[in-house]
């Protein structure tokens, strides 16, 4: 409750939320089809919009909430440990409002009232499209949780362009089936100002259940601090912050040497 009344605690909320209502804006601000498109929207609008803003944020709020802007990515943290529940339910809520936010503003804006109903395609089925939201949604954390290991190890690269790259790839790939969002606060902004919910279900199952799958996966096989012990005391709840700076400070140390002996060399070509 002590983190109640800090100020980093509520910049961090306040960057959730502002962050979420400027991605969403530029999501579906650029998902608008005219007059001749109707709903067949062209994807790569909405998948260089993404991509770009989610850049964009990661410079702006990277450095003081993660610019996570989706409740997906902030439950796999959560469940991977790297976030307490606190501030989880306030990421998750601050997201939620945001989107609603930028979709109400949307709405009030823009003459075509909703692309809300541009999500599933009428070939597809919620199955089909609930499959494309885990792979896209996997592939998008999978490479959160990439970059952000990588930044632990080597500071000073911060990985954005990863991430919208992977951003931008989930919505061309799953665009098509079910509309890409791999975002549930994307989703759930338009669905509260327009009341249209059929098959909103998928938007949240399928991200969350991509995101669970990418984050395990990552921190507990791949990882460059994975281990079987690490696995076992996420399980049991138990602390994994030293098994995490024992093996991120062996890989650190395996980079300067190789640093070293790079350099090392280097001088002895320059001599000869």
């Amino acid at each position: 409750l002590a983190e109640l009344k800090s100020r980093r605690f509520w910049r961090a909320v306040l960057a959730e939320i502002l962050g979420s209502l400027i991605f969403v804006s530029a999501v579906l601000g650029s998902s608008i089809p005219n007059q001749a498109q109707d709903c067949s929207i062209l994807l790569l609008q909405p998948a260089l919009a993404a991509g770009f803003t989610a850049v964009g944020l990661g410079h702006c709020f990277g450095d003081i909430s993660g610019a996570q802007v989706n409740p997906a990515v902030t439950l796999a943290f959560l469940a991977t440990r790297k976030l307490d529940i606190l501030r989880t339910a306030s990421y998750i809520i601050g997201q939620c409002l945001g989107a609603t936010m930028a979709a109400g503003i949307l709405y009030l804006t823009i003459p075509l009232k909703s692309a809300a109903r541009c999500y599933i395609n009428p070939e597809s089925n919620a199955g089909q499209a609930l499959g494309m939201e885990v792979l896209a949604t996997f592939q998008l954390v999978f490479t959160i949780f990439s970059v952000e290991d990588h930044r632990r190890r080597e500071v000073g690269e911060p990985g954005n362009l990863a991430i919208g790259f992977s951003l931008s790839a989930g919505i061309l790939t799953a665009g098509h089936i079910s509309g890409g969002s791999m975002n549930p606060a994307r989703s759930l902004g338009p669905a509260i100002i327009t009341g249209y919910w059929e098959h909103h279900w998928v938007y949240w199952i399928g991200p969350m259940l991509g995101a669970l799958m990418a984050g395990f996966s990552h921190e507990f096989f791949f990882a460059a601090t994975a281990s079987r012990q690490k696995l076992i005391n996420c399980i049991t709840c138990k602390d994994i912050e030293i098994i995490e700076t024992g093996s991120v400070s062996r890989s650190s140390l395996s980079t300067v040497t190789q640093s070293a002996m790079r350099a090392k060399q280097s001088n002895k070509h320059d001599h000869s």
